[in-house]
This record gives structure tokens, sequence and C-alpha cells, in this order.
């Protein structure tokens, strides 16, 4: 008597549930020891596979899918390091509070530690940062196995994108054959009605009567106040300027927070807060914040001293500087609606506001004067540039270290284009395979901002990019090495062009080019943002060079602080 196809059987009730659970995504990295799942995966019509041949880059990729779908793509490798190399993407996925399904493919019990080829210990690879993680042993043909898979495929998809969302590992060891023998199946049906075996609902979002009346009480006994809105700020744009309005208090969002887009917002903060007049005269008494502390390390130092406010929805501790008078575990948008409606009697002034907005509008004139006296390309003008050219719609993906700080810096508020970073660990690895996971999720025109040691950093993320039928266009500011670095105290150092420019000397137009990737170099500021327009336009996946002089940048990013200054002092 032939033995049942447990292994066909066991994938294919994994799949069926992630698909009837809303997953619609498999990024795959080619292997053996994953043939069960992977076949299951590219044979459901309900799943659309993406075969990247890095893992890095395809764990990258996966993140970039979930950071604009919300839900998590299946990530797949086959066993040994290939595991290993997704954790850099697992480690920003649990900071940014993105959804991950990892599946390492593994040898069995039998064939582990005893020097099996292929075989390390993947059980434990991903350490503390994951939301759960399970080895459920080989698939096998015993009673009640079908329920048993698929509740394991709910499971991990429910936790993966429970309160907060995270990554989540399967170490799904597969005994040979791999591939299908023919025989019947392990039996493992569905539920009749096409409903996932186990439904899980997810957390109200409603803000309590005690949340409400707790974050009042503190409004009123400040008598000034600022609202800030960092990365992961997660909150409805009416009701943020509801709120600012009930208060009259001002709002500092980050570029990157998706809140830089409405009448309260002041996106100025760096170059006010480098102003010391301005700086001192306007500390408040209380300061609310959403989400991560700003990029700014200026308008954090400046924020450390003031008694802080804390909305996270996830019950996270985000108090660097331990300023927290109160934490308060709740949505922030039905927070802050529900409490501008009652603090709406109050009357508020709106005075802090007005002013804020007032020195705002003084410091954009100043900076775009003095960014646009000079034709050469700086990186505050190009992140200036590129997020005011991006089409409506459009999609704007920007790389730690100095872009997005100028974006910071620079970006007006626009209301017709959502920002993505992978700002959970600030790392600039994955960025060219993140912002193609965010084009193929949105099938959105993309642009994404970077530099060129990030670029060349996941060069190999542009592998296969030109056949993804997606439109993305990356605009790489190439300062020749680590533009961050000329801006700290490393800069003085003798070792600093070896040790942390690290120039690179490499052609970045023909790297793009020699991986079948359009590519050219913009060498004038007035003429990028023609450029990004363009390429956006042409379609596809494109590379536009800006070539930046480091020393000459940085001396005018310095006179932008300088000239508002000025300004606000006249």
């Amino acid at each position: 008597m032939h033995s049942r196809d447990a292994n066909t059987a066991f994938a294919n009730a994994l799949v069926d549930e992630w698909a009837r659970g809303g997953v619609s995504h498999a990024v795959i990295a080619p292997g053996s020891r994953s043939t069960p799942l992977a076949l299951a995966l590219v044979r459901d019509d309900r799943i659309t596979p993406h075969v990247v041949l890095d893992e890095r880059s395809a764990a990258f990729f996966a993140l970039g899918l979930a950071k604009a779908s919300g839900v998590p793509a299946v990530l797949l490798c086959t066993s040994g390091t290939a595991a290993a190399n997704f954790h850099p993407a697992v480690v920003e996925a649990h900071h940014a509070r993105v959804p991950m399904l990892l599946c390492s493919a593994d040898r069995p019990p039998e064939l582990r530690d005893v020097g099996a080829p292929q075989t390390i210990d993947q059980a434990h690879l991903y350490g503390l940062i994951l939301r759960w993680s399970h080895d459920p042993g080989p698939p096998d043909d015993t009673v009640g196995a079908g329920a048993r898979w698929r509740a394991l495929a709910c499971r991990s998809l429910a936790k993966a994108m429970a309160s907060p969302p995270g990554p989540v590992h399967l170490n799904l060891p597969f005994r040979e054959p791999l591939v299908p023998t023919g025989e019947p199946l392990v039996d493992a049906p569905g539920r009749q009605d096409g409903r996932p075996w186990t439904g899980t609902l997810p957390r109200a979002a409603t803000a309590s009567a005690e949340a409400v009346t707790v974050l009042a009480s503190l409004v009123r006994e400040a008598r000034t106040g600022v609202i800030v809105a960092g990365f992961g700020a997660r909150v409805d744009g009416g009701a943020l300027d509801r709120f600012s309005a009930a208060t009259g208090w001002p709002v500092l969002a980050d570029a990157v927070s998706n809140a830089r887009r409405w009448p309260s917002v002041v996106s100025t903060y760096e170059a006010l807060l480098r102003s010391p007049g301005f700086a001192s005269a306007n500390v408040p008494d209380l300061a609310v914040r959403i989400g991560a502390p700003l990029t700014s390390k200026v308008a954090n130092q400046w924020l450390d001293a003031i008694p802080t406010v804390l909305v996270d929805e996830y019950d996270g501790w985000l108090d660097p500087p331990r300023a927290a008078v109160q934490r308060i575990v709740a949505s922030p948008t039905s927070l802050l609606d529900a409490t501008a409606t009652t603090l709406a009697a109050d009357g508020a002034s709106g005075r802090a506001r007005d002013e804020w907005q007032a020195a705002d509008a003084i410091a954009r004139r100043a900076i775009d004067a003095l960014l646009d006296a000079d034709d050469s390309p700086c990186e505050a003008r190009v992140a200036r540039d590129v997020a005011a050219c991006a089409p409506e719609g459009a999609q704007l993906v920007v790389a730690s270290s100095l872009a997005v700080r100028a974006l910071e810096w620079c970006m007006a508020p626009r209301d017709d284009i959502t920002l993505y970073a992978n700002r959970g660990a600030n790392g600039i690895d994955g960025f060219v395979s993140t912002a193609l996971g965010v084009a193929t999720a949105t099938r959105a025109p993309t642009i994404a901002l970077l530099g060129d040691l990030c670029f060349l950093h996941d060069s190999n993320g542009l592998l296969g990019a030109a056949a993804r039928g997606v439109d993305a266009t990356f605009v790489v500011v190439d300062n020749d090495g680590g533009g961050i670095f000329s801006y700290l105290p490393q800069q003085d150092l003798a070792e600093f062009e070896t040790l942390f420019a690290t120039p690179q000397r490499v052609d970045l137009v023909a790297v793009a080019r020699a991986h079948g990737v359009d590519a050219e170099r913009v060498t004038r500021a007035p003429e990028l943002p023609g450029a990004v327009k363009e390429s956006v336009g042409r379609g596809g996946v494109r590379v536009l060079v800006v070539p930046v002089d480091r020393p000459s940048s940085v001396a005018r990013h310095q006179s932008l602080w300088r000239a508002v200054d000025a300004a606000l002092a006249s």
C-alpha cells in the first residue's frame, strides 16, 4: 500500500488558508528543500508569486509589499544560510511594525546536528524580535493533521497582523520526496463556506472615555503646547487638524509621518529650532507625540526637556529621553477626534499655532530663495524638488541616512502623495527592494530617493526589476560616499574619508544598466523635476543619478539655517 502525499497536502492547506485570510503575494527565493510550499504558492491563482534570487533582497521586497498593503506576503526560502539573509528585513519589520510571514524550509529532525549539508539551527534564528514562531515538524499522515495545518496557517497570519503587527517565523521541515508523488493527498479540507479555519477579529479602535478625559485634562493644565507626528503616526488628517484647532497648538510633522499635509502643519521646524531666539521663545508646557520621535536631532533635543504625552495604539514605549509624563494606548485618530470635541467648548485662542505658522512661512521663503539661487544640486534641493514634482497619487519612498533628513528639512506639505521609509531600525540596506515592493503592491507611480551607498548596498534588488511590470524611478544622490558623516563630529578626523565617507568611485549609471535598467545623469538642479516627470511618464524602472559635491553641499545646508535665522530676526 502506498503512502499518501503529506508534503503536498500540508503546503496546499497552508496556502489555501493564507489566501482565504487575504494574502495575495508570495516572494520566493529559489531552492530545493522549499519545493512543496513553492509549488503550492505558484499553483494557487489567488497568489501572485515573485521570484527573487537574493534572499536579503527578497525579504526587503516582501517588506515593501507589506508596508504598502498592510498584509504580509509569504516569504519563502530553502534551508541553511538562506534564512539568515532574511534577518535584516526581519529586524526592520519588528521595529517598524510591518507584518511579515517568513517560511524557512528545513531538513527533518534526523538530519539536524549531524553534519548534514545546508543545515543550521533555524528554529531559533531570529531570537526575540518575532511576534511568534513555530516548527510543526515534518508533515505526516495522522488523524486530525488537516485541522492542525489549517489552524497553524490561520494563527501565523493572525500573529503577523496582531497588535502590533510584525514578523512571524514558520520553520518547516520536509522529508523527501520533495516533489509531488502522484499518490492521493492526506485529507485536509477547509471550511465549506470559504471562510478561514479560525477567524480573528481586530482589537477595537475606539478610544476609551478615560483616555479622552486624561488627555483633555493635561491639555487644559498646559498653557502652551505642540503636537508632534513622527514615523508611524497612523493618524487621520482631519482628526489631527481638529485637535490642533481645538488646542491652538501647532503640529510638527516629520516628512515620513504622512501627516505633513494639513493647514496646522509646520514643515520647517528644523530650521526654526536652529534659530536660538525662536527656539527659546517658543518652549511649550506640553508636547503630545504620535508615532516615533522626529528624524531631526535638533528638534528632538529641544523636545527632550518638555513633558510629553505619548499616544500609541500598539502600547509601544517610544520614549528615548524619558520625557513622557503620560502614555495613552489608543487609536490616535479616535483619541484626537474625541478630545477635540471635548476641548472645542474651551475656545482656544490659536495664538501659538498662528505664530508658528507665520514663522513657518518666513522660513519656507528663505529656504526656497537660498536653494534656488544656485543651479548646482545639493541634497536639500533634490529632496525638496523630488517631493514637489511627484505626480498626484505617487508613492515616495525615502532612504535613511542623509536622504530622509534632507526631506525633513525641506519638503513642503503635500496632501496627495504617500511616503514610505525603513525607519524602524533606520538602516540603508535593502532599500531598492523595499521600493520595488511598494511599487508592486500599489501599482502606482513610485519615486525612490536615496544615496549612492544605499543604492550600492542593494543593487542586487535591480535583478529582474525591469521585467516586473512596475513603475519606479530611483533618484540617487551621488555625493561620493556617506554624506551624512559630513554633519557629524567624525568629519574632523584625519581618517574621515577612508573610514567614514568611504567614497566608492563607482559609475552608478553603469551599475544600473548592467542590471538591465535605464539610467542617466542629471547634473543641474533645475533639470531634475523635468527628468523625474519624464521618467515617471515613460513608466518602467529607471535610475536618475544626481552628482553632488559633498563639501559645497554641506556649506549650502549650513547657510540655510543662517538664512532662516536672519529672516526671522528681520
